[in-house]
């Protein structure tokens, strides 16, 4: 039986979400492909909106720019320009934590990327998505 094929890019992710894939296992699936051979043009086709088709589109929309922009800047690229829509921020905080003093920690560690859409989550969270 032949390998399945990894997710090549983030248009990708949200185009498997849209088709009732779980987001989270889906932007694993891009993450590792693009870790063992990092391409441009993986970053490049924006997304669709995730917004207006599912529950926590808004949070994919955001998440989804965030990981462009941190994977970009790690590989020393200029990041794609879809990932600074409007729609690719929060206006209200999402913290990937339930405790306060976690939080708290996420407020400090978050990468760039993330903060700047109101996503808080842990220096990490790439690799451990």
């Amino acid at each position: 039986m032949p390998a399945a094929r990894r997710l090549a890019t983030l248009a990708e992710v949200a185009q498997q979400t849209l088709a009732g894939a779980d987001f989270w296992y889906a932007l694993k699936d891009f993450l590792e492909a693009f870790r063992a051979a990092p391409e441009r043009t993986a970053l490049e086709p924006g997304p669709v909106a995730l917004a207006q088709c599912c529950p926590k589109g808004a949070i994919y929309d955001a998440y989804l720019g965030a990981v462009a922009e941190h994977l970009a800047c790690a590989q020393r690229w200029r990041p794609p320009p879809w990932a600074f829509a409007p729609h690719r921020s929060l206006e209200r905080p999402v913290f990937f934590a339930d405790s306060h003093a976690l939080r708290v920690l996420l407020l400090m560690d978050s990468p760039a990327a993330f903060r700047s859409r109101n996503l808080f989550v842990s220096e990490d969270a790439l690799m451990r998505v």
